[in-house]
């Protein structure tokens, strides 16, 4: 652990105690921590990022997906779009990854005491959503209404199911999905529509409420319009850009966005922030 410590590129080992197939192209793992100090010690915030690591193939990273109330583990969720994905994706059960992390700043989620909360995700996006969820769902007396609406492509697309039918159960959970126009099948029994027109029909009260919002960028700019409309001011709305996030520690230089580098100064922003930095993307 010393070692790692000096070294800013020096993974810490984790083993795969569980995969999960979320879709055909989309997996999740559960990883801990071989070094029992490292396990007992582990902590992050809710929003924070990682590298991992697939051994001779290279490096990935993306967002912790569980949340720093669950202790002993880690959750990583990814789609197979390349080479190290595509590497990551095939390990099993007692593999091995690298881990490097946390990295970033986070979701102020104590500033967020007494107000109600309303998840807006779509499709992939929904991990770094996720752990926000379950950090305020085991936290649950200090906020007020939950409401989290989400969709995708297709029912297919959907992640996290058996969590998403787990929310819908819950009476202190407002869960509304939804698919877009021609992705839903015959058993579908959610809505069927585009995640910002939804957002509208279901009309969250703006009053004492933050956002945090998750997706496409497509998504992110019509819900933005959606939520303004609805009497959100920017300040209310937070987002996540983990898709800029590079090497983890701003030396490779990726992530830069005009004079701010995402993965020293983000990931998390509020949309007043990201709407300064909008003609540097």
């Amino acid at each position: 652990m010393e070692a790692a410590m000096k070294n800013l590129y020096l993974p810490h080992l984790v083993t795969i105690e569980d995969v999960y197939q979320e879709t055909p192209d989309v997996r999740s793992y559960r990883l801990v921590f071989k070094d029992p100090g490292v396990r007992d010690t582990f902590d992050f915030k809710t929003g924070q990022f990682g590298i991992y690591s697939a051994f001779g193939y290279g490096e990935s990273s993306f967002c912790i997906a569980s949340s720093p109330t669950r202790k002993g583990y880690i959750q990583c969720t990814f789609r197979q779009v390349g080479r190290v994905t595509g590497a990551l994706a095939g390990l099993e059960v007692g593999d091995t990854m690298g881990f490097r992390g946390p990295y970033g700043n986070w979701f102020p989620i104590d500033e967020w005491k007494g107000k109600n909360i309303v998840f807006v995700a779509g499709g992939i996006a929904l991990p770094p959503v996720r752990s926000v969820i379950w950090n305020c769902l085991d936290r649950r007396e200090d906020f007020g209404d939950i409401t989290i609406v989400y969709g995708a492509r297709t029912v297919e697309d959907l992640v996290y199911k058996n969590e998403l039918a787990h929310w819908e159960e819950r009476n202190d959970v407002n869960l509304v999905q939804t698919v877009d126009p021609g992705g839903e099948t015959p058993e579908w029994k959610g809505k069927i529509g585009f995640v910002p027109t939804v957002l509208e029909e279901v009309a969250p009260k703006p009053e004492n409420t933050i956002a945090v919002m998750c997706g496409p960028p497509i998504m992110i700019k019509f819900s933005l319009v959606s939520l303004e409309k609805l009497g959100f001011s920017d300040e209310q709305v937070y987002t996540t850009l983990e898709n800029k996030m590079k090497c983890g520690v701003g030396k490779c230089g990726r992530c830069n966005v005009g004079d701010i580098y995402i993965c020293k100064e983000g990931p998390v922003y509020t949309a007043a922030q990201v709407k300064r930095m909008h003609n540097d993307f």
